[in-house]
C-alpha cells in the first residue's frame, strides 16, 4: 500500500495578521512550541512532508526547508493539512474512507484517496476530530508556546537522554531533564519545577546560565548565560540574557545582555547589544498591532516584539509593546521605534530601504557563519522575497 505523501496548505493569501512573515515565510515552517508546524503534523501522522502549498511564498528556500509549489490540484494518496493549526499528538492511523481530520468542528486537514485529485478546500465526508491549536496570526506563536511547549517538553523528556550533566545544580525532577548530544559545562542551574527542559545534538550551556522549563533547545543552539525560561530555541541560534517566553525560530543572535520577553524572532535575526523588549503596557491592557491596513487586537496582555527574518537592531535599542519588524528591516537611528517598521527599512525613521544587492550581499556574509552557503536557491528566493516585499 502506497503511503501518503503529506502537503502542507497556505492560506492565499495569508493577511496582515501574519506580519512580519506573511510573503516573506511560509507558516508551515514557524514553531508553535516546540516544533515547526510542518514538524508537527509530521509527528501526529507519521509522514514526512513533502512540500508546502503557497501562491504567497513562491519558489521558497531557505536552511531546512521544503520546497514550496503552487496551490492546485494534489494526486492522492496525500494528506493535506492547514499551515494555520498546531495539531498535537503522535501516530494517528488514518482509517480507509476518512477524508477530513477536523477541530472544533472545522475541517483542518484533507485525507486524498489513491486514484482521486485534491482540488480545494471541503467539508464534507467522514471526519476524525483531532486536538490542536488554531492560529490566529504571528502573534499566537506566543500564545502556541504558553499552551504546547510543556506538553511537547514533556513528551520529548520522556524519550529519554543522557542523564544530568556533571557539575549541574537540578530544581525540581531530574527525570524531566533530557540532554542528547549537547555540551554543558559546570555551573548551569536546571529548574524543572515548571515543566522539562530538553537540550538537542550539539547544543552548548554555557556555565552562569540558569534554564527554567518548560524550555527547549535546537540543534547546535548555544546558550551563552542568564536566565532563559519557558522559550522554543530553534537550530544554530545564539542566545544571552535574560529570555522568557520567547520563539526563536532558528538561526538567529541575541548573544549580549538585554531582556526578550514574549517574543518571536524569525531565521537570521541579529539583535545588538542591549536590545530590550517591552512586554507589557503601563495599563496591562491588551497589546494591539499598528500594522499597514488596520489596528489589530491580538487579545493577549503580553507580547513583545515580532522580527521578521534577517531584521537587525543596533546596540541599545529599546522596543515597545508589540512592535512588528520586518523582514529584512535595520532598526538604526534615533529613538523612538516605530511600532511597525516595514520590510527593508533602513533606520527607524523608515524613509529609505535597503536595495536589493545590499540586501543580498549581507546575506552573502550572515550565512556561512552558521555553515549554510548562499546557494542559487536561496539566492532567488531572497531576491523575489526583496522585490515582493518592497513593491
Amino acid at each position: 500500500m502506497t503511503r501518503p505523501r503529506l502537503y502542507l496548505l497556505e492560506p492565499a493569501p495569508p493577511g496582515s495578521e501574519w506580519a512580519p512573515f506573511a510573503g516573506a515565510r511560509p507558516l508551515a515552517e514557524l514553531r508553535a512550541g516546540a516544533w515547526r508546524i510542518r514538524e508537527r503534523w509530521a509527528r501526529l501522522l507519521g509522514l514526512e512532508p513533502v512540500a508546502v502549498l503557497s501562491d504567497a511564498t513562491p519558489d521558497f528556500a531557505d536552511a531546512d526547508s521544503i520546497p514550496v509549489l503552487p496551490i492546485g490540484g494534489v494526486a492522492g494518496p496525500a494528506v493535506i493539512a492547514a499551515s494555520w493549526f498546531a495539531p498535537l499528538g503522535r501516530g494517528l492511523a488514518l482509517e480507509q474512507g476518512i477524508t477530513r481530520l477536523t477541530a472544533g468542528g472545522r475541517t483542518v486537514a484533507w485525507v486524498v484517496s489513491g486514484g482521486e485529485t485534491w482540488a480545494g478546500r471541503r467539508d464534507e465526508g467522514a471526519a476524525v476530530p483531532i486536538e490542536g491549536m488554531e492560529l490566529r496570526g504571528s502573534f499566537d506563536l506566543v500564545t502556541a508556546l504558553e499552551e504546547l511547549l510543556g506538553g511537547d517538553c514533556a513528551v520529548s523528556a520522556a524519550e529519554g537522554g543522557e542523564g544530568v550533566p556533571a557539575g549541574s545544580t537540578v530544581l525540581g525532577d531530574p527525570d524531566l531533564l533530557a540532554v542528547r548530544g549537547a555540551e554543558v559545562e559546570p555551573g548551569v542551574v536546571f529548574d524543572l519545577r515548571k515543566g522539562a527542559v530538553v537540550l538537542e545534538e550539539g547544543a552548548l550551556i554555557r556555565s552562569g546560565a540558569r534554564l527554567e522549563g518548560p524550555l527547549y533547545v535546537g540543534p547546535h543552539s548555544w546558550i551563552l548565560g542568564g536566565p532563559v525560561r519557558h522559550s522554543a530555541v530553534g537550530p544554530h541560534c545564539r542566545v544571552h540574557g535574560e529570555v522568557t517566553a520567547s520563539v526563536f525560530l532558528g538561526y538567529a543572535n541575541k548573544s549580549h545582555d538585554g531582556f526578550v520577553g514574549h517574543s518571536v524572532l524569525g531565521q537570521w535575526v541579529n539583535l545588538g547589544a542591549g536590545t530590550i523588549t517591552s512586554n507589557l503596557k503601563n495599563t496591562y491592557g491588551e497589546v494591539r498591532l499598528d500594522l499597514p491596513d488596520r489596528r489589530l487586537g491580538t487579545g493577549r496582555m503580553n507580547l513583545g516584539t515580532l522580527f521578521g527574518d534577517h531584521s537587525k537592531t543596533a546596540i541599545g535599542t529599546m522596543l515597545s509593546t508589540g512592535t512588528v519588524v520586518g523582514t529584512g528591516a535595520n532598526v538604526v537611528g534615533a529613538p523612538p521605534v516605530p511600532r511597525y517598521l516595514q520590510p527593508f527599512a533602513w533606520a527607524t525613521a523608515g524613509d529609505q530601504l535597503l536595495d536589493q544587492e545590499g540586501f543580498l550581499k549581507i546575506a552573502g556574509r550572515v550565512l556561512p557563519r552558521r555553515g549554510v552557503g548562499l546557494t542559487p536557491a536561496i539566492t532567488a528566493s531572497l531576491r523575489a522575497v526583496h522585490q515582493r516585499l518592497t513593491r
